[in-house]
């Protein structure tokens, strides 16, 4: 069952799961630029990542983000 989750509108924490509902929206962006600075930028192996890491969480995906861009 896929989940019902809104990327759109739910509040974002480090502790969000990572859903198979996963959007790549304006929410996630403020939630990445907050968490990593108005340097962050989406690009297709992240966005890639994201998709694909379901069950893991923001802080798993912004350690990520960091690891790939540092």
């Amino acid at each position: 069952m896929k989940s019902t989750f809104d990327w759109h509108k739910e509040p974002l924490t480090p502790q969000t799961v990572i859903t198979d509902s996963y959007k790549n929206t304006q929410n996630v962006r403020r939630f990445f630029k907050q968490h990593i600075g108005n340097h962050f930028s989406f690009d297709r192996g992240f966005m890639f990542y994201m998709k694909t890491s379901i069950g893991t969480t923001l802080a798993d995906a912004v350690q990520e983000w960091k690891s790939r861009n540092t």
